[in-house]
């Protein structure tokens, strides 16, 4: 089986609702992600085979495939082809998965898995707009087989079976919290962040042709349990509140990826490998449950433990999805999220899964540990996974 190895990984700071990063354009974000890369790694452009991005938005300046426009965009090379491709939430680590997939199979020797999201500016829903009708996702086809939950619903649903109460929740999102600006206060995320430029814009809208920099992810915020438990809750009789989900976070980032006798070639020195990857189908109507199968598919088919596992980077959609695959996989909890999660440092939806690929490559290099699991639920009920060794 041919071996394949990340030997970059880059994200931007992950800008806040109507941040920093809410000026910028999709295109011109990745574009930025994508070409440090090249001038981190000193790896030819040149070199790589085929793109695969993940957005879930594809609608405006996200549609038309935005991983090309981007890649173009960031005028890299025009014969690397590029894919933009959906899977909800995990589609940049599905689009990383794929990336993977076409390298060990020996259909490129390179290739770049990334993906972005620019929720300011392409909001949850715009896919299916009022006016002009074109048609809702699901028909009463489906409706036949399952019911159709929301994602709000799901978290509740899965916290009421768990057995998960507002005190879990809420210390859940606190911990988040803490860790996040641990992290930020201890300069960890400094091998991995790209600063942005974003342009600045007048009352109409337009770029008045200057710049503002974001340097760190902007969501964070100070909190106490009691200010946690006065927050109203998302769904009445529920117990997640805005305090205890994934903020709506404009991001991206982007993982160069080739064969280990690529590198060798190159001169590149790897920064981790991937040992194994995944994508699961769960229960569509709970939903979020998709990171423990995942977890358990990717632990069976290596004979590993979850006691092997060093580093986490589960995405904290809702505390609850974290804290049921808590009760089911049993790890060690100060082996997971770290460095925080996206109740603390946001979700910008199809950019997430290159963001915590990223993250979990450098936290494996920064704390010297040696195997990382990631891992997603997504909307419609899927897991992604990926499992990863240092060097």
């Amino acid at each position: 089986m041919t071996e394949v190895v990340i030997v970059e990984a880059v994200r931007s700071p992950l800008g806040k609702r109507r941040g920093g990063l809410s000026t910028t354009h999709s295109t011109e974000v990745l574009a930025q992600v994508q070409k440090a890369l090249f001038d981190r790694s000193g790896v030819d452009p040149k070199e790589v085979g085929q793109v695969v991005g993940g957005c879930v938005g594809q609608v405006g300046m996200q549609t038309m495939n935005v991983t090309r426009n981007a890649w173009l965009t960031a005028n890299l090379p025009l014969e690397a082809a590029a894919t933009t491709v959906d899977a909800q939430c995990g589609s940049s680590q599905q689009a990383t998965n794929l990336a993977y997939a076409l390298v060990a199979g020996g259909v490129v020797d390179c290739a770049v898995g990334c993906g972005v999201e620019i929720m300011s500016r392409v909001p949850m829903g715009a896919t299916i707009p009022k006016e002009p009708s074109v048609g809702k996702p699901v028909t009463k086809a489906y409706w036949a087989n399952y019911e159709f939950t929301s994602q709000f619903e799901g978290a509740e649903r899965i916290a009421k079976q768990w057995g998960l109460t507002r005190q879990d929740i809420d210390a859940f999102g606190k911990l988040s919290q803490d860790r996040a600006a641990e992290a930020w206060d201890d300069n960890r995320f400094a091998s991995q962040i790209l600063p942005i430029d974003a342009p600045d814009l007048g009352d109409d809208g337009k770029p008045l042709g200057t710049t503002h920099r974001v340097e760190r992810d902007e969501g964070l915020r100070e909190t106490t349990l009691e200010a946690l438990g006065g927050l109203k809750t998302n769904l009445p009789e529920g117990v997640h509140t805005a305090g205890t989900s994934s903020q709506i976070s404009d991001g991206a980032a982007a993982v160069l990826l080739m064969t280990r006798e690529k590198a060798e070639a190159l001169g590149v020195t790897p920064k981790a490998t991937i040992v194994d990857t995944c994508l699961v189908g769960s229960d569509p109507v709970l939903m979020l449950t998709g990171p423990i199968y995942a977890t358990q598919k990717l632990l069976s088919d290596q004979g590993m433990q979850m006691s092997d596992i060093d580093v986490v980077e589960i995405n904290e959609a809702f505390a609850s999805v974290v804290l049921a695959w808590e009760k089911e996989l049993k790890p060690d909890m100060a082996t997971v999220n770290p460095n925080g999660g996206a109740i603390a440092l946001g979700h910008p939806l199809g950019g997430t899964g290159a963001v915590l690929m990223t993250k979990a490559v450098h936290e494996l290099e920064r704390a010297n540990k040696e195997h990382a699991i990631v891992t997603m639920c997504c909307g419609g009920g899927l897991g992604t996974g990926t499992l990863l060794r240092r060097g």
